[in-house]
């Protein structure tokens, strides 16, 4: 997994607020980027605990595929 998979990962599992789920489906999909995410002071608490816990390797590689394949969007 790649790192933007993940931190968009732990974004939507560590947060019930649906505003910072709903911007971690778009980092998952491109449509915003952590550059962009680190400049809203609202998010940035919440993506700096992310990078954190996968700087510590906590995270279980099959939950992030299993988010992946519910939120990925693919245009054919």
């Amino acid at each position: 997994m790649d790192k933007v998979t993940c931190i968009a990962y732990l974004l939507f599992k560590s947060s019930k607020n649906q505003d910072i789920r709903e911007t971690a489906i778009q980092l998952l999909n491109g449509d915003v980027s952590i550059h962009d995410l680190k400049r809203d002071h609202n998010l940035k608490t919440a993506l700096v605990l992310a990078e954190s816990f996968l700087r510590k390797n906590k995270i279980d590689k099959t939950q992030v595929q299993v988010f992946v394949d519910e939120f990925m969007v693919v245009e054919v």
